[in-house]
């Protein structure tokens, strides 16, 4: 995919929900395709800002239980073995590899390993990622919602890959939550869950999205008309 025909997909991902976008799958046939086990939730939200939204393309990495441990006699040769492992053994994802707009998607939920911290999350985002979704645990929490990083994971775990993980693959198909994400879908986060959409249905997908999200905005705005509400974006029409 062209980084215009990108550009595109996501310009008609804005102000969608994975409501909408849920409803336009099932509008065009794929009915329960792409929702996310409903435990794979948001690490914080903000429902003043929305900044724990984000829709993007999937960047896949998988990681596996390991085999190997590692033994060593003093903290300093413990600490140097841990760095070797991830540069041998669990790196991933590959950092010059993501592009803008990218959704870091690790699958390892059986390894007890807390993938996603504060340090190589920031990393991701400062490399382009826009967010991430995993199966598997974060670390670092405190820091991961004080720096605003949108992190979608099924439970949290203060534990580094060494000597419990290895990478397996990265830019493959995973299985999250139930659903196979193959790299250059679509997946849109929210309040609500994560959906993804197989990049081939993603223009037929969006265009039902924004009808329904339209007739939404509408009916609420009639909604909040009557109750003497004040009107906010999240009742302004999508163009």
């Amino acid at each position: 995919m062209t980084a215009d025909e990108r550009k595109a997909i996501l310009e008609q991902c804005k102000g969608l929900r994975t409501t909408d976008v849920n409803d336009g799958m099932d509008l065009i046939g794929l009915q329960d395709v792409g929702m996310v086990a409903y435990d794979i939730a948001p690490l914080w939200k903000n429902v003043e800002t929305l900044t724990h939204r984000f829709y993007g393309f999937a960047h896949t990495v998988r990681f596996l239980p390991t085999n190997k441990r590692i033994q060593t006699d003093t903290p300093e040769a413990w600490a140097k073995k841990k760095g070797e492992w991830y540069r041998t053994l669990a790196q991933g994802p590959i950092n010059d590899q993501i592009q803008a707009g990218d959704v870091i998607v690790i699958d390892g939920h059986e390894t007890g390993t807390g993938f996603i911290g504060s340090n190589n999350a920031q990393r991701w985002m400062n490399n382009g990622a826009v967010g991430v979704v995993t199966n598997g645990a974060c670390r670092d929490s405190d820091e991961l919602i004080r720096q605003g990083i949108p992190v979608y994971h099924r439970y949290m775990r203060p534990t580094v890959r060494p000597s419990r993980c290895e990478l397996d693959a990265t830019m493959i198909p995973v299985n999250i939550g139930g659903v196979m994400v193959r790299p250059g879908d679509l997946v849109v986060a929210d309040g609500d869950g994560v959906v993804v959409v197989p990049i081939e249905h993603a223009e037929a997908v969006l265009a039902e999205a924004r009808k329904i999200a339209n007739g939404d905005r509408a009916g609420r705005t009639r909604l909040f008309q009557e109750a003497g509400k004040e009107l906010d974006e999240t009742t302004e029409a999508l163009t």
